[in-house]
């Protein structure tokens, strides 16, 4: 058995993360994967593996400082039939994040090892269309099973062998160092399919895959809300020919309206309205999500009330029917008046006994007094 620490390039003062991260770039750098045709990198990364597992473990470590390689059992295959962990099952962990032979072909199509093939899109619409719903036509890049070669990656005319490297299998399993279980993993050579393409296929430079263009329809329902999700299922990528495509995620993206703006199921809007029918009562005209509308406006509304309008807000999702329109109102003061309408509104203020200055007689310092005298 090498050194572990020479084998990492640590000093045997190191700290674990310091050997954390050691192992992770040299594991990276020497993975056979990464190496074709290195028939030595299979041996570095098992010496890897085996001084990161003697040097990550406490216990092992203090007994290789202590008595070397023979501290830390080093006579025996440990998953082998004389090793303490004789017998242990295989471990599937084709999740690992590497990439094979086939990385450069499929990374060009955005597709990565362990990708379930599944596409997020953001879908715009108004804030009408969210209200009452509608349908949008969306167009969009996904990948695809290769039609001139069938998904297969070898030209027409061409055919397969099985690859060596598997037996057929799709996958190969690897006892790497003092592991005490194998690992499985998809096999780098044939990319898990068991077949080894001969003569690769043109259109898809022998990946099996292509992305092309597709148009789709998709429903929105009513009363849908800025950030909800859809789902398309099976309309995202195919990650292999051999296998269902993942599913299209839509986020939907509700553009904001000039006028609305939406509290739960109702629409609120602000409207202006004149000092005489806020004092007097009458009736406005409104915008609503239906058209325009008429609005009674009664005696003495006082600024900032809320008047309701019933069922003209957003269609209801669950329970039915529809919210309803909420209208602030804004009393408008008049910025010009003319020396009658002056005077109508001061002999208004008398009537109701309010005092009205002029307002140079009304300075800063009047202000001050009549607060705190």
């Amino acid at each position: 058995m090498r050194d572990p620490y020479e084998v990492l390039g640590v000093d045997r003062s190191a700290t674990q993360d310091e050997i954390k991260s050691a192992f992770r770039r040299l594991a990276a750098q020497h993975h056979p994967d990464r190496n074709p045709g290195d028939d030595g990198a299979h041996q570095r990364f098992k010496d890897l593996n085996a001084a990161y597992q003697v040097l990550s473990d406490p216990q092992k470590r203090a007994a290789f400082d202590r008595f070397g390689p023979a501290g830390v059992g080093m006579g025996a295959t440990p998953g082998g039939p004389g090793g303490p962990f004789g017998g242990m099952p295989f471990v599937d962990v084709s999740d690992i994040n590497i990439d094979g032979i086939f990385g450069d072909l499929l990374g060009a199509l955005g597709i990565k090892t362990g990708d379930r093939g599944s596409l997020q899109k953001e879908i715009k619409i108004s804030f009408e269309e969210a209200a009452f719903g509608c349908t949008k036509e969306i167009t969009y890049e996904r990948v695809e099973p290769c039609l001139d070669c069938g998904g297969i990656g070898a030209a027409k005319g061409s055919a397969t062998e099985r690859c060596t490297a598997c037996a057929g299998r799709g996958r190969v399993r690897l006892q790497q160092g003092v592991l005490p279980i194998a690992i499985e993993r998809p096999c780098a050579r044939c990319r898990g399919t068991g077949r080894i393409v001969l003569d690769p296929c043109k259109t898809c430079r022998g990946a099996g895959l292509v992305a092309k263009s597709r148009t789709i329809e998709v429903t929105i329902p009513p009363g849908i809300e800025n950030g909800a999700s859809r789902i398309v299922e099976r309309a995202g990528n195919c990650t292999r020919a051999d296998r269902a495509p993942g599913d299209l995620e839509l986020t939907i993206r509700v553009s904001p309206h000039e006028v609305f703006r939406r509290v739960g199921d109702d629409v609120v809007c602000s409207m202006p309205v004149s000092f005489p029918v806020a004092a007097l009562g009458g009736e406005i005209e409104i915008p609503t999500l239906d058209g325009n509308g008429r609005l009674r406006i009664p005696a003495g509304t006082q600024p900032g009330a809320v008047l309701r309008v019933k069922g003209k807000g957003i269609v209801r999702r669950v329970m039915g029917g529809r919210g309803d329109q909420l209208v602030e109102i804004i009393v408008e003061v008049p910025t010009r008046l003319s020396s009658s309408q002056k005077e109508l509104i001061t002999r208004l203020a008398e009537e109701l006994g309010e005092e009205v200055k002029e307002p140079q007689e009304a300075t800063f310092m009047d202000k001050l007094k009549n607060l705190f005298g």
